[in-house]
């Protein structure tokens, strides 16, 4: 089993994790930015503000500004500039967050197609949008449709950004949550070490997705001790980064309460 982060490691972290906009002062700051960027049409800054309320979970906030920068990007870039196709993914993966996969699917196969014409094929940001839409395709239960997409995105990635990027991580932890969903746990299990082992070395903040994804796998197979302090330290670090109403911090406290009743 992979070893435990050492304190110092989770310090560090947790401090280059997206934690800003906690404070009631920073929420203020946050809204006279987004009256400032919807003012003066800015669609990057629109942009920008909606990845943060999104990492927030405040998704109809970021669906608003996802939107408008996608409508200035349009009308001032053209429809088939590879802004447009950046604004068409994070709607998508708004919807695909809230569940709604019909709104969310025309928006990645748009997005892709405009990454693979404006940027070639082996770009990172058409590994991503395959990334995307394969995660699209398992939580719809078209587990043949996503493997070959996780299989390309991790190839792209591997090729164009070198085998340790965090990027590369991603490719890795969906190819290990596709194979999980589908009972092949040997397949999942190097997957998503390998996966946990390059974001603690980039010091990313994906590392408590990490965690809890490879403590779910040991969850399902029966593997309760290995998954509580994997749990724990998922829990830790997203209620430190992202607080603790956020869906992610919620969801990793969900597992670990299931696990604990089931060892009860």
């Amino acid at each position: 089993m992979n070893k435990v982060l050492p304190f110092i490691l989770i310090v560090l972290c947790i401090n280059t994790a997206n934690a800003d906009y906690e404070s009631d002062a920073d929420a203020i700051l946050m809204q006279i930015k987004t009256e400032s960027a919807l003012k003066s049409n800015d669609a990057k800054l629109l942009n920008d503000l909606g990845l943060a309320y999104h990492q927030q979970g405040k998704y109809e906030q970021a669906e608003s500004l996802f939107l408008r920068s996608l409508a200035i990007n349009e009308k001032t870039l053209g429809k088939d500039h590879s802004d447009v196709a950046t604004d068409l993914n994070n709607l998508g993966t708004i919807y695909k967050t809230q569940g709604k996969y019909e709104q969310a699917e025309p928006l990645y196969l748009r997005s892709l197609e405009i990454y693979e014409k404006a940027l070639g094929k082996d770009h990172p940001s058409v590994a991503l949008s395959l990334n995307n839409l394969a995660v699209l395709y398992r939580k719809q239960g078209k587990y043949k449709q996503a493997e070959p997409l996780l299989l390309r995105s991790l190839e792209i990635h591997e090729k164009a950004l070198g085998k340790d990027h965090p990027s590369v991580a991603t490719s890795l932890n969906n190819l290990a949550e596709l194979y999980k969903t589908q009972g092949k746990y040997e397949q999942a299990e190097p997957l998503y070490l390998r996966s946990l082992e390059i974001r603690e070395k980039a010091l990313h903040p994906d590392v408590a997705e990490s965690l809890n994804n490879l403590a779910g796998l040991y969850y399902v197979q029966g593997k309760y001790e290995q998954a509580e302090p994997l749990y724990l330290l998922s829990l830790a670090i997203n209620e430190k980064a992202l607080g603790k109403d956020h869906p992610n911090t919620k969801k990793t406290r969900d597992n670990l309460e299931i696990l604990r009743a089931k060892t009860k």
